[in-house]
């Protein structure tokens, strides 16, 4: 039975699938990419190899990971290995400008939205949108960086303030605000092209969640009367 090579840099996040793979009796390697080499001139090894690579790696202390994983998976799609989510999910992964580009690509709408370098360049971006608009960053997860401004003024205070985070890759994104009929957004999950569920995410609170348990928000974020559970709704 081939192995099956799980790349990661979240131990938390691949723990229920490292479990399940162990009942199964399945081999597998735990392929850790927080720091590591890699021998250019080898071959791979036999197997499937399944990234799970994150965007917000930085937040756990692994800046560097998804660079080394993007030099990784060219070398195993190089040598014709049998990867999931290659370099291509990875491009996509700790990008948000790729993604809205490959939205609409395929013709779903997206908001109206311009990415900037520099402190001029995110001030000079936000002058195009009239009312309310958002800042995030373009490489994030859990919702890192995601800010609403009622105006310009409101975004140069920010900048020039102590709550103002840069982007990793130092890319701030500036997005035209649609507000919701209710504070909720949905995160839909597939495979294989198949719908696999939908979360409704209560965002009254703001927009840095995550329903992963590792990154689970307590019971003192949620709103008053709301339990944790009801910040994460599977309605389909």
């Amino acid at each position: 039975m081939p192995h099956i090579h799980v790349i990661h840099e979240n131990e938390e996040w691949t723990g229920p699938l490292l479990r399940e793979l162990d009942a199964l009796g399945h081999p597998y390697r735990d392929w850790h990419l927080g720091e590591g080499t890699l021998d250019i001139g080898a071959t791979p090894p036999a197997g499937v190899f399944y990234s799970r690579m994150s965007a917000s790696s930085h937040t756990r202390g692994h800046r560097y990971a998804p660079e080394l994983t993007a030099g990784v998976l060219a070398w195993l799609e190089a040598h014709q290995a049998w990867v999931l989510n290659g370099t291509r999910a990875l491009a996509l992964e700790v990008s948000k400008v790729a993604q809205s580009a490959a939205l609409g690509q395929h013709g779903i709408r997206v908001p109206r939205t311009i990415a900037a370098l520099g402190r001029d360049r995110i001030i000079a971006a936000a002058r195009n949108f009239d009312g309310a608009f958002i800042t995030k960053h373009n490489r994030a997860g859990k919702g890192l960086g995601v800010r609403l401004h009622k105006g310009v003024d409101a975004l140069v205070d920010y900048l020039d303030g102590p709550e103002f985070e840069l982007s990793v890759d130092g890319i701030t994104l500036v997005q035209e605000y649609i507000e919701s009929p209710t504070p909720h957004i949905t995160r839909v999950e597939f495979i294989g092209q198949e719908l696999l569920y939908a979360v409704r995410v209560d965002t009254s609170e703001g927009f840095e969640l995550c329903p992963a348990q590792s990154c689970e928000i307590g019971d003192a974020a949620c709103p008053v009367g709301a339990t944790t559970s009801e910040k994460f709704v599977i309605i389909d």
